[in-house]
């Protein structure tokens, strides 16, 4: 865009300042104008590399497009013929300026292809991370899912099991039910033995009793006294004895697992004790 707003400018000066002034004369003016603004572009780009900026030369940059858009326009309002594409080319100077103003920003946030590299390799690596992140989940929630139709099942067949189960002992119990209350069953009990019925006289029906279903009584538990404390002298015979059950004689460690397995005192005491009796 700078090269056509160039080539545009200097043919408009050389046409519009061709009819006035010889035309080499016109040509050195479009020159002029075209490497006043080249040379500012190239300064500004030159400082930029530098890390550095001058308010002045920009300022002169622009200037100089603004001159260049100036040519063009009034080429523009005084031709007669093509007025209106003159008009519509009499912004690319100015562009063309701000297109170097955009290309300085992005140059100020450029990176290099390492730093690209990287970042894309963190990107990836996010990426990654977030795929195996969400597979996990699918896959913990699919055998949630499986695990909760297998216990869901269980549980069905399990109560389809009591069902039955709840049903058959209802029919049994009605058919004891009903016998118990027959008229011939006491009788036919007391002619089959008669500690079936104890206590049965001649002529006297006799019945027995279905067993209850209700609910248990929970049974407290026994109250354990707690062993007493054994002494020092106690306490030291009895480590000495253990220690003394084998040829050569135990370590304190295999002295302490065969005291715990049948009394108990603390690891202070037990020590002290060991030091008494090894002393």
């Amino acid at each position: 865009m700078t090269v056509v707003s160039m080539v545009l400018t200097l043919a408009v000066v050389v046409m519009w300042l061709g009819t006035a002034m010889p035309w080499l004369v016109a040509l050195i003016v479009g020159l002029g104008i075209d490497g006043g603004w080249l040379a500012t572009l190239a300064y500004e780009r030159r400082l930029a590399a530098q890390g550095d900026h001058s308010t002045g030369v920009t300022a002169v940059g622009w200037s100089f497009g603004a001159v260049a858009t100036g040519v063009l326009v009034a080429h523009a309002l005084t031709a007669e013929t093509n007025a209106g594409a003159w008009l519509a080319v009499a912004w690319l100077p100015i562009a063309a300026k701000a297109l170097w103003l955009v290309h300085g920003l992005w140059e100020r946030t450029a990176l290099t292809g390492e730093a690209l590299e990287a970042i894309q390799g963190i990107q990836q690596e996010a990426r990654d991370e977030a795929a195996v992140a969400r597979a996990r989940l699918r896959a913990e929630a699919a055998t949630e899912e499986t695990r909760l139709t297998a216990v869901t099942q269980a549980g069905a067949r399990v109560a389809h099991v009591q069902a039955e189960t709840a049903e058959t002992l209802s029919r049994a119990w009605s058919t004891l039910e009903s016998v118990r209350e027959g008229e011939e069953t006491g009788r036919a009990l007391t002619c089959v033995t008669t500690p079936v019925t104890p206590g049965v006289t001649p002529g006297v029906t006799a019945r027995w009793e279905l067993p209850v279903w209700g609910p248990t009584e929970t049974v407290s538990p026994l109250a354990l006294e707690p062993a007493p404390a054994l002494t020092d002298d106690e306490l030291d015979a009895l480590v000495d004895r253990i220690r003394r059950s084998e040829t050569p004689d135990l370590s304190y460690r295999e002295m302490a697992v065969r005291f715990r397995a049948s009394h108990s005192a603390s690891e202070v005491r037990l020590r002290a004790a060991w030091k008494r009796v090894a002393a």
